[in-house]
């Protein structure tokens, strides 16, 4: 990584983001850690708000860090099975991917990952398309029979991974593994942690369309341990599709990761406000 001193700051960092200030204290502190990024929500269906997730992996880039992108696809998958009049069912917030879906849900994914790669290519970064069809790392075992293609990772190509880092490429994960030369779809958070476990991530950063973890008074939630959030699901305060959310955000803590972050991917630079400033953004989970 370039000396601190001699990246020009003020020509990379945006106005609105963190303070020089705070970006050279942080940049000490990522310099050669892995840093796995899951993009979702909002960011990959609102224009404005994947350029600003570009723009902010770009900086990252520039300050001489190679995070690592697994994104979701969820709300392009929806609206594609509804124009094919290919009805979707869940259960418990896992999609039902059968024979007539699969192949769907592959395509729509494949398309979004080559998209994010060219867009960072436009921005000068150099990135590296990784899905199915192309460098495929996720080996996965059939999650449950009634989900069909649902796969959960029993096995992630790490070296493949730490090769591509070290060529300074960024890699852009499809959340899809293979099993037996069959595609299966997997739940995007389970993929980035699962990745983020076998490269021992400093951060995994979950980017979501919620503030982060809330508490029985409407109220952000900056840190929390495992045990807190497992408590808190207990209790019923995190609920719904937050369950398995945290679940991988445990999982990941308890198994060689730093600390996973949720944060909120509708506001501007939520990635560089959590890695570069004092205030952080979203809710970190890890352990005291």
């Amino acid at each position: 990584m370039a000396a601190i001193e001699e990246v020009n700051l003020e020509k990379i960092l945006p106005s609105s983001g963190p303070s020089i200030k705070e970006v050279k204290k942080y940049l000490e502190k990522y310099n050669e850690e892995r840093i796995v990024i899951k993009c979702g929500g909002s960011v990959l269906i609102d224009p404005n708000l994947f350029n600003l997730f570009i723009s902010d992996i770009t900086i990252m880039n520039k300050l001489g860090l190679t995070p690592t992108i697994v994104h979701g696809g969820g709300k392009r998958i929806n609206n594609k099975l509804k124009e094919l009049n290919i009805e979707s069912t869940f259960i418990k917030g896992l999609r039902v991917t059968n024979e007539d879906t699969i192949d769907v849900v592959e395509d729509v994914l494949i398309e979004f990952n080559n998209e994010i790669v060219n867009a960072l290519k436009e921005k000068s970064c150099n990135a590296k398309s990784i899905t199915t069809k192309d460098h495929n790392i996720i080996v996965v075992k059939s999650e449950r029979k009634e989900l069909g293609f649902v796969g959960e990772p029993t096995e992630i190509k790490v070296n493949v991974l730490n090769e591509i880092i070290k060529a300074e490429q960024i890699p852009v994960i499809a959340p899809m593994g293979l099993k037996d030369n069959q595609t299966f779809n997997i739940n995007a958070d389970t993929a980035a942690g699962a990745i983020a476990k076998k490269l021992k991530s400093r951060r995994l950063l979950l980017m979501t369309d919620m503030e982060g973890v809330i508490d029985n008074n409407n109220k952000l939630i900056s840190e929390i341990t495992p045990d807190l959030a497992k408590k808190m699901i207990d209790e019923e305060v995190i609920k719904g599709g937050m369950i398995p959310k945290i679940n991988t955000c445990i999982d990941a803590v308890n198994n060689g990761v730093r600390g996973v972050v949720i944060i909120d991917g509708r506001k501007p630079h939520s990635i560089l406000f959590e890695l570069f400033s004092d205030k952080g953004s979203g809710t970190l989970i890890r352990n005291a």
